[in-house]
């Protein structure tokens, strides 16, 4: 049964017509309800599945991360920084050095207890330059981290580092201890891990000596399915009691199901087409243009996103105070045809896009893109491959291909895709004028200052950069009535930005 049928099927919930015997219709509500299995169901996920807290890629590896291990510095559901393993964070010498006070009482799920030494060869491990992890990149002003006593670090940087906080928030950042092993994971974080079997099943165990209390869930199970209509179908049949990242097409039939509910949040999710700069045909800057001139935006939201999301103007970070409001690219045929015979192609040329399931809604927009790109003469060939082929071997090479990231800040969006050594530089760019930018701004502590430095480097992104990032999508997630505990999160990481401790199952759901 496709999305198609999954709809009709829940229409008929809704009208009565397809009502399972017994099925619970009633919200779960009052106080938060102790014990019991919670099952998520997520796509995405494959062989290269990890555990490791410093080396998340896709989205199920960010469930994992976010519940197995803690980070200095987290983001609220209103994304603003908020103190987490760390009770404060001091800049000294003009932001050369940051002072951290951590929080006394935590343990490792092994019983240790966390102090700053695990905090210093957590950062040395990351930063390692053998084998860096993926946040590196946001550390690469980082010198020296020292351990003043049991419970505060400095980090000592060669410039000052304005954002060094928000890059100690990263999902990427979890503090390990010193003799850490990703495959027998040890953290300090709400769930220890029961099971794995990467592309197919998580077990997370509550932690009963979780520094922030107790989970209210004794386990939850990750499980991945490999596509929608299988994932949706799962919801349906009560296999799963959550679904992350529901396909944006099924939120208002899933609200019509007196059994379902759904939470859906404004992120600054995006899904970009990446071009790389460096290859044929995209080296050639009025190629870039062109393909950003043939898309329709406001038809892509609507039908990608089922208009559950915002249109985008080809700089990412919605959300930065620095962004600035340029004026809305909008579809140019004739002047995209008339930029491809000037880069060399009068009669159009074809190109091949690499697609994969990696989130709801990545196929679809190649399918949409595809077809306003023949307008202009653009004949593009589909590749569609599975998501760990995707992110095999090939991954961050090929010419043009998509990609999906979630919210960030701007600068530390820059420091993992768009810097000559940021790990995920899939376009492959490497521009002077924005990396001189790009490190002026880190460097500056004045945030109108800043502010001014980060519109300039969006600037040159939105005119030069080697991505179409045509629309940022809301974050769906569905929920049996028998769970309660979720809420909205601007991050776009799905499930109530992945804090699963929240969560909770009424006893009579089940």
């Amino acid at each position: 049964m496709g999305l198609g049928a999954a709809a009709a099927s829940l229409a008929l919930a809704g009208c009565g017509g397809n009502a399972q015997p017994g099925a619970v219709t009633a919200q779960a509500t009052g106080e938060p309800r102790r014990g019991g299995i919670l099952r998520i169901g997520l796509t995405g996920g494959g062989a290269s599945d990890t555990l490791d807290a410093n080396a998340p890629v896709g989205t199920a590896d960010g469930g994992r991360v976010m519940n197995l291990y803690d980070r200095l510095y987290d983001y609220s559901p209103e994304y603003e920084l908020v103190p987490r393993l760390a009770e404060s964070a001091t800049s000294q010498d003009g932001g050369r050095a940051w002072v951290f006070r951590l929080r006394k009482g935590v343990t490792f799920h092994d019983g240790r207890p966390l102090t700053s030494k695990e905090v210093v060869s957590t950062f040395k491990r990351i930063t390692d330059p053998k084998d860096p992890k993926t946040g590196a990149a946001g550390l690469a002003l980082l010198k020296r981290t020292v351990a003043v006593d049991e419970h505060t670090v400095r980090f000592e940087l060669a410039e000052p580092d304005a954002m060094f906080v928000d890059s100690t928030a990263q999902n990427s950042m979890g503090i390990v201890p010193t003799d850490y092993d990703p495959k027998k994971p040890v953290g300090t974080g709400a769930f220890r891990l029961g099971e794995f079997e990467p592309g197919q099943l998580t077990v997370l165990k509550a932690n009963p000596d979780y520094w922030d209390g107790k989970p209210y869930l004794d386990e939850v199970h990750l499980l991945n399915f490999n596509d929608q209509d299988a994932l949706v179908n799962a919801l349906l049949s009560t296999q799963v009691d959550v679904v992350g990242q529901l396909p944006l097409a099924m939120i208002d039939v899933v609200n019509t199901d007196p059994r379902l509910h759904t939470v859906v949040s404004q992120t600054g999710n995006w899904l970009p087409f990446t071009m790389r700069v460096d290859t044929a045909p995209f080296d050639d800057p009025r190629v870039r243009e062109a393909f950003r001139l043939v898309v329709d935006r406001e038809q892509m939201v609507e039908q990608v996103f089922s208009g559950h999301g915002t249109v985008g103007n080809d700089m990412y970070a919605p959300f930065d105070p620095g962004t600035p409001e340029l004026p809305q690219r909008t579809r140019d045929i004739a002047k995209a045809k008339k930029l491809l015979a000037a880069a060399g192609h009068p009669d159009g040329l074809e190109v091949e896009l690499v697609t994969a399931p990696i989130q709801s809604g990545a196929v679809e927009a190649a399918q949409v893109f595809a077809e306003q790109a023949s307008e202009a003469g653009i004949r593009v060939k589909l590749r569609r491959v599975d998501a760990t082929t995707f992110f095999g071997d090939g991954y961050l090479k090929y010419p043009f291909a998509q990609d999906f990231w979630y919210t960030r800040s701007f600068l530390p969006q820059s420091s993992m895709g768009s810097l000559p050594k940021a790990p995920f530089n899939e376009t492959h760019w490497a521009d002077p004028e924005f990396l001189a930018l790009y490190k002026k701004a880190r460097a500056t502590l004045d945030e109108k200052k800043r502010n001014e430095l980060v519109a300039r480097a969006q600037q040159l992104l939105h005119d030069k950069g080697g991505y179409i990032a045509w629309g940022f999508f809301d974050q769906a997630d569905a929920y049996q009535n028998y769970v309660g505990g979720a809420f909205t999160h601007r991050s776009g990481m799905p499930v109530s930005g992945f804090q699963l401790r929240s969560l909770w199952i009424a006893p009579e759901g089940k």
